[in-house]
């Protein structure tokens, strides 16, 4: 019996390292990725250029048996490269315009499930196109959940918030909370932005190294301080896990809390990688070894 898989919407890119590390990576690309890589069932869709990192983006995917009907070979764009510059492993990224991912016609959509239990996409990807096949997708799908992933300069708040609304789950960082809601002291946020942005279930709020909260739509607010991480090499990445994690928690239903705690200990435990992603399916066995029964 086949299974409907998630869609995840977004960019598929190379993380360019300072030691000239490639990584393959993009936030809705490792959420996806690591969602396949923990036994769910995801199409990814996004779009990559017809060229030798384009092949590799397939290669990879096909290789761990990811379902690859969703990328879009793009006629004359290039597969997205991002320059990732690190300062006390902590990431900062130069993206360029005018990518393979920024362009997927809508009628792509033709191409995908008809239905999904969960939409998953974030900003980046929709900062000068893909809008009309969002909304196409936004209408199959049971849930919808939005990682704002805000990348300087490409995006406008009152954009970003539009984005936002209507979805039953968001999630994003300290940073990104203040500059939607820059009106609004800190502690005050959480609320308002449930409510400017009508968000059907939960706001999730990632602090880095303090952690991360959930607050509901219906007043319940969760915080967990982050693990420590033995053996860091990085924080790319972090959040996508952290994410990966929250929707197979709002799947099954598992209690706030306890999604909470286990989303912080897989992206910790990606901060031992260099960059977001793994082939080795070792890794998420061992990352996810003591989840008891929710």
């Amino acid at each position: 019996m086949s299974v409907t898989p998630h869609v995840i919407l977004g960019e598929a890119l190379f993380d360019i390292f300072p030691n000239g590390g490639r990584v393959l990576g993009g936030a809705a690309f490792n959420v996806a990725w690591n969602l396949h890589q923990l036994g769910e069932a995801v199409c990814f869709v996004g779009g990559i250029g017809r060229d030798a990192d384009g092949d590799q983006v397939r290669g990879r995917m096909t290789a761990i048996g990811m379902d690859t009907r969703g990328l879009y070979a793009h006629p004359s764009a290039p597969t997205g490269q991002v320059q990732v510059t690190l300062e006390d492993g902590e990431p900062t990224y130069s993206i360029v315009p005018d990518q393979a991912y920024d362009d997927l016609p809508a009628a792509w959509a033709e191409q995908l499930p008809a239905d999904s239990p969960l939409l998953y996409h974030g900003t980046l990807a929709l900062r000068t196109g893909n809008r009309e096949l969002l909304e196409r997708l936004r209408t199959r799908a049971q849930q919808r959940f939005v990682d704002v992933n805000l990348r300087a300069p490409w995006y406008e708040a009152g954009d970003v918030l539009a984005l936002m609304r209507g979805a039953d789950v968001v999630k994003l960082n300290t940073d990104e909370a203040a500059t939607l809601a820059p009106d609004v002291v800190a502690a005050e946020r959480p609320a308002a932005l449930l409510e400017r942005a009508a968000i059907r279930s939960a706001l999730i709020i990632t602090h880095g190294a303090d952690g991360a909260g959930i607050h509901t739509a219906n007043g319940q607010h969760h915080h967990a301080p982050a693990p420590a991480v033995s053996g860091f090499r990085d924080a790319v990445g972090a959040g996508d896990a952290f994410a990966s994690v929250a929707i197979i928690g709002l799947q099954n239903a598992w209690p706030w809390a306890t999604t909470l705690e286990r989303a912080l200990r897989f992206a910790a435990a990606v901060c031992t990688l260099q960059g977001a992603t793994t082939d080795n399916p070792a890794f998420y066995q061992q990352a996810t070894r003591d989840w008891p029964p929710a």
